[in-house]
């Protein structure tokens, strides 16, 4: 390391030891204290002999110190042989008096004069204190060195680099791949990604077995920067690089970058790369990249002019492509937003390669529910099938939180295993809030909201492209009073037809409202702001208009602060979307009116039990006559499986396939000996799935979701806009 080079740097030649001088310093001071004094060489008398000798006339002059309350005087002849015993003027030396009160003492000093019995004068000294003069005069700037020096250790981070001058080092950690003691995480512990961690492997290769590719001619690419939304596992990928290269691993994180003296940042860089260089080959990982790498020129400060951040950003663009030689060094990063990353940085060169690691599919989901469910107690009862159904739209950290939320609900009702009601119950929990049974509500107010969810459950079940319905509940959770729970369809590309059904039944709520009760409410607020961002999406973006067909007013500059279309535009805009939305509500409520027994009776049944399922709905109003995109994509997959053999990541999967297999047998034996009764795996009524949906419909509409939510919108939690809830 570095560092070891450093201390092995600073042990040659004698090193002065500084206790010394430290102990040095104490002893002068302690000598001043004691022995600096006002030393006469004469003798001390009391007080009252003091003033027996001024009574008498002995006393020729008096020198009084107000600080010590002392007092010295010259005695006459006749002074010196009543102290001294002898009228010689060498042995006749200044006489020191203590006195308690100096008014008292000028008082009869003055008295006395009156009286003629003294004649001399009376002068007034100050104490000569140098130890209080050092620490007076040089005290404030031994304290202003010791702040200092405070101030830039603590810059520095201290130890070997830290100090005074050492804040401009890098505080890159140094991960040895030749360590054996080091926690190690490979590519087996990184589930799902298969394609990104292909990419990522084949630098890992390169480092191991340089020659496959040059004798090929190839060049080992100098950077790759990973992009994905957040909790899908960037970080943990590059962990998994470090654990697989068997080479020097620096990791980094942006902000590490930045400090508030100038140029500090662009030192650390330099400092980064030069031990890099040093360690070559090896891996630089810098996290968060987005910190230090916006675009140029956009920056907010007053006049946009050259901070600290873009001096940071020059120096790395330097480093990375620059006049110098990088051989052997590969810098990865990590950003959820590379759209404001500068463009210079991103060019081949630098970051030759961009792996997008994106949200995890059916099929990855499974894979990452194999590997968090090891740890946990389950039983037979967990279906890991289910569970991906469960969750599209899920990252790794979600499916994560997840199960460790199902554990803690199984230990909070003091159940020896984790069950499948109890991932079921963790997953609504995470989406929809904290279930509030204890929620007062007037039977109006009941049956107004079980009226709004019934609404919903109906449309959606005769719109052919709306989601499939999971359950609907009136028990409030979270900020909603009520919600209607779907498994939304995970679509590559959406069509208009099917962005229409999904605003039909997204306006069923106020619809059911303005029928059965014959008013409206704020309930359905919720679903009017994601109808509206819905449509706009349609129009502006994907250009569905029937006005303004195939046009895109998309701008990808955040700083714009006017909009990229006219006015007169932006009005033909607003009556498109006033016309769809219209259309789509009068078609909610035809659709309302057509099946209104139906809908009475979902409503009266939401009333008397609560929660009621798709089985329910379908009793009511018989089986959809489609067959979902999930069912499709589910037999595909199951096809897929059989024949594709080869993936990269099969020999992982299959064997976490494996252990989660074996705990679900073992759980079963055990329960059969401790006399437990086992619970037969039924086919899953599936319950509370929420999610957001596919990237192309986050295209076309900012914030647009696949479900509602009707509820009281003020407060409503982040994941029902995420993960799509139609609530109360």
């Amino acid at each position: 390391m570095p560092e070891e080079n450093d201390q092995k740097g600073r042990k040659q030649g004698p090193r002065f030891n500084f206790s010394w001088l430290y102990i040095v310093l104490c002893c002068v001071f302690i000598a001043l204290y004691f022995f600096n004094g006002d030393e006469t060489g004469g003798r001390e008398i009391s007080y009252s002999d003091f003033m027996e000798c001024l009574d008498s006339g002995y006393v020729q002059k008096v020198l009084i110190n107000k600080d010590k309350l002392t007092l010295t005087f010259s005695p006459s002849d006749e002074g010196g042989r009543y102290i001294f015993g002898t009228t010689d003027t060498e042995q006749m030396r200044p006489v020191k008096v203590e006195f308690g009160s100096i008014d008292n003492l000028e008082s009869y000093i003055a008295s006395k004069k009156a009286e003629g019995k003294f004649s001399g004068k009376v002068n007034y000294e100050q104490s000569d204190d140098l130890l209080m003069k050092l620490l007076w005069n040089i005290g404030p700037i031994i304290l202003i060195v010791i702040f200092w020096m405070v101030i830039m250790r603590n810059m520095g981070g201290g130890g070997i680099g830290g100090g005074i001058f050492g804040f401009g080092k890098s505080k890159a950690k140094l991960i040895d791949g030749k360590d054996k003691n080091a926690p190690k995480i490979l590519f087996k512990d990184v589930a799902g990604q298969a394609e990104a961690k292909r990419e990522v492997h084949e630098i890992v290769d390169f480092l191991k077995n340089p020659a496959k590719y040059t004798e090929l001619g190839g060049k080992i690419p100098k950077g790759a920067l990973l992009v994905g939304p957040p909790g899908t596992g960037k970080t943990l990928l590059a962990k998994a690089v470090a654990g697989e290269a068997g080479v020097p691993f620096f990791s980094m994180s942006g902000s590490d970058f930045v400090e508030m003296f100038v140029g500090v940042g662009a030192s650390r860089v330099r400092d980064l790369f030069t031990q890099a260089k040093q360690k070559a080959p090896c891996i630089v990982f810098i996290d968060e990249i987005d910190t230090i790498g916006r675009a140029r020129g956009k920056s907010v400060s007053i006049g946009g002019g050259n901070d600290e951040r873009e001096g940071t950003l020059n120096q790395l663009l330097a480093e990375m492509d620059g006049f110098g030689s990088n051989s052997g060094v590969i810098v990865l990063a990590a950003t959820n937003r590379s759209e404001i990353l500068d463009p210079a940085l991103l060019r081949a060169g630098r970051f030759d390669r961009q792996i997008h690691v994106d949200l995890p599919d059916l099929n990855e989901r499974k894979e990452i529910f194999n590997v968090h469910l090891q740890p946990i107690k389950i039983d037979e009862t967990v279906d890991v099938d289910m569970l991906s159904r469960q969750t599209p739209g899920f990252s790794g950290a979600d499916i994560a939180n997840v199960c460790n939320e199902a554990a803690l609900i199984a230990a909070r009702h003091n159940s020896s295993w984790v069950s499948k009601q109890y991932f079921l119950d963790a997953i609504d929990r995470i989406i929809g809030g904290l279930e509030k049974k204890t929620k007062i509500m007037t039977q109006s107010e009941k049956r107004a909201i079980a009226i709004h969810e019934a609404g919903h459950a109906t449309i959606s079940w005769f719109c052919q492209y709306a989601n499939p319905l999971v359950k609907v509940t009136i028990v409030p959770r979270g900020q909603a009073l009520g919600a209607a729970w779907y498994m939304p369809e995970e679509r590559q590309i959406t069509t208009k037809d099917e962005i229409m059904d999904e605003i039909c039944a997204t306006l069923g709520g106020r619809a059911a409202e303005e029928i059965c009760l014959g008013r409206i409410s704020t309930g359905a607020m919720n679903d009017l702001e994601k109808t509206t961002k819905r449509t706009l999406g349609m129009i502006l973006y994907a250009g569905m208009g029937e006005s303004l067909p195939n046009l895109c007013y998309y701008s990808n500059n955040e700083y714009e602060m006017t909009k990229p279309y006219s006015e007169h535009t932006a009005r033909l805009i607003d009556e498109e979307v006033k016309k769809i939305i219209d259309e789509q509500y009068q078609r909610a409520k035809k659709i309302l009116r057509e099946h209104q027994a139906g809908h009475a009776e979902l409503a009266q049944l939401l009333i008397d039990r609560e929660v009621i399922f798709a089985e329910d709905v379908e009793r009511i109003f018989g089986k959809r006559p489609w067959v979902s995109r999930t069912e499709e994509l589910l037999a595909a997959n199951e096809i897929a499986s059989k024949e594709d053999k080869d993936r990269d990541s099969s020999d992982h999967s299959d064997e976490n396939a494996q252990i989660i297999r074996q705990k679900a047998i073992d759980a079963i034996v055990e329960k059969a000996r401790n006399g437990e009764s086992v619970q037969e795996e039924e086919e899953p009524v599936v319950p509370a799935d929420i999610t957001a949906g596919s990237e192309a419909e986050e295209a076309e509409a900012d914030d647009g979701t696949d479900d509602e939510n009707n509820g009281n919108d003020s407060g409503k939690p982040k994941q029902e806009e995420q993960k799509g809830l139609f609530g109360w």
